[in-house]
């Protein structure tokens, strides 16, 4: 399923784990190359069934993406389909100046420059991905040293990405590879080097002359706001409205394996954190029962070659709710996210334990602040 992906020429090379802070070779990179899938009539004419390609690509649930072959050989696209394919071509042409990345061995979670997290677990089976509002299917997995990803972008198209990394070296090296029925239409290489965990990202934007503007600006696709959604009763147009009321919270956390034991985090340290400042601020804290709304904790821990740990941290106040959506005749019960903090940690064994529930901590008071103002 992947043999495409594997260059020929690493075939044998052990990579070591992906845990890192890393920063783009310019020169050692692809980064000016015009990249992408083919136009849309020019598959059309040239390829004959989907049969080619495997079929069309099902998620959880058997669902397709969505496009598919008329029977006069023309592709049909639906407008999603478009719209997810300038997404992720614009995201494969225009590299992250850095990355941070956590491989907890089963899941690697990558964060780029403008903070925006990525968790893929390397099980073989579908992750929801989401890009700019638009969702697709992702599938990874640990082979031979490397990490491969596929991303499912329509019936016949494929976006896949291998993660290199040299044995126990400073360099990351991801393949990029546009792949239409079953066959590789274009790719690309990046190459990273490895920094230091208190070593200081570099502010220039290597990525700016990458592509022009025109390949470069692809606007954020949201759906529309529903036209017949409209609510029986007026809106609170204050600041903050959502949190007026909460006084009672439950407390979650989540992520922490064998790599937090490891750094010397532990879910009961950070659950008394929260804890503490919740109950110190006179909110009820609510343990074992099932409740509407939580604070919620991840955190992605891994090692670096020299021994230090990294992490990735997000903290998220949640509640429940009854909604009539617009392409639905009943109510349904949906999740709010009412607060939402994130950060990276990067420091000694020593240390990592009390600089990641400090930045829990912190964001806890800016919570708690912002839920105290909304009930003035």
């Amino acid at each position: 399923m992947f043999g495409l992906l594997v260059p020929a020429s690493a075939g044998s090379q052990e990579s070591g784990n992906l845990t890192g802070r890393w920063v783009l070779n310019r020169n050692q990179s692809q980064v000016d190359k015009e990249i992408g899938f083919s136009p849309t009539w020019q598959i059309a004419g040239g390829r004959g069934s989907d049969r080619d390609s495997g079929g069309e690509s099902r998620g959880r649930g058997g669902r397709g993406s969505g496009g598919g072959r008329q029977g006069n050989g023309v592709l049909r696209e639906s407008e999603e389909d478009v719209k997810r394919v300038q997404q992720v071509s614009a995201e494969a042409r225009v590299p992250s100046p850095h990355l941070t990345i956590i491989d907890s061995r089963d899941s690697v979670t990558i964060t780029d420059a403008d903070d925006r997290s990525r968790t893929l677990h390397l099980d073989g089976k579908d992750d929801d991905i989401q890009i700019n509002g638009l969702r697709l299917s992702a599938v990874s997995i640990r082979e031979g040293g490397h990490v491969l990803v596929r991303y499912r972008v329509e019936s016949g198209r494929e976006l896949r990405y291998v993660y290199t990394r040299e044995n126990s070296g400073p360099k990351l090296t991801i393949d990029v590879q546009f792949v239409e029925g079953g066959r590789v239409a274009d790719t690309v290489r990046r190459v990273y080097d490895l920094i230091g965990p208190d070593a200081p990202f570099p502010t220039t934007d290597v990525t700016s002359k990458a592509q022009p503007e025109s390949a470069r600006s692809v606007p954020a696709v949201g759906p529309p706001p529903p036209s017949n959604a409209a609510s029986t009763q007026p809106v609170n147009p204050q600041p903050d409205a959502e949190l007026k009321g909460l006084t009672r919270l439950a407390i979650v956390i989540e992520g922490l394996g064998t790599q937090a034991t490891t750094c010397r985090l532990t879910e009961a340290a950070i659950e008394a954190t929260v804890a503490g400042k919740l109950k110190s601020a006179g909110f009820t804290v609510l343990t074992n029962t099932m409740e509407d709304s939580y604070v919620y904790v991840n955190v992605m821990t891994g090692s670096l070659s020299g021994g230090s740990c990294v992490s990735r941290f997000d903290v998220s106040v949640y509640t429940y709710t009854s909604a009539r959506l617009a392409y639905q005749p009943s109510p349904v019960l949906v999740q709010v996210s009412l607060l939402h903090k994130g950060g990276i940690s990067a420091s000694g064994v020593t240390g990592h334990s009390a600089s990641v529930i400090k930045n829990v901590a912190d964001y806890m008071d800016e919570f708690i602040a912002r839920i105290k103002a909304a009930n003035k």
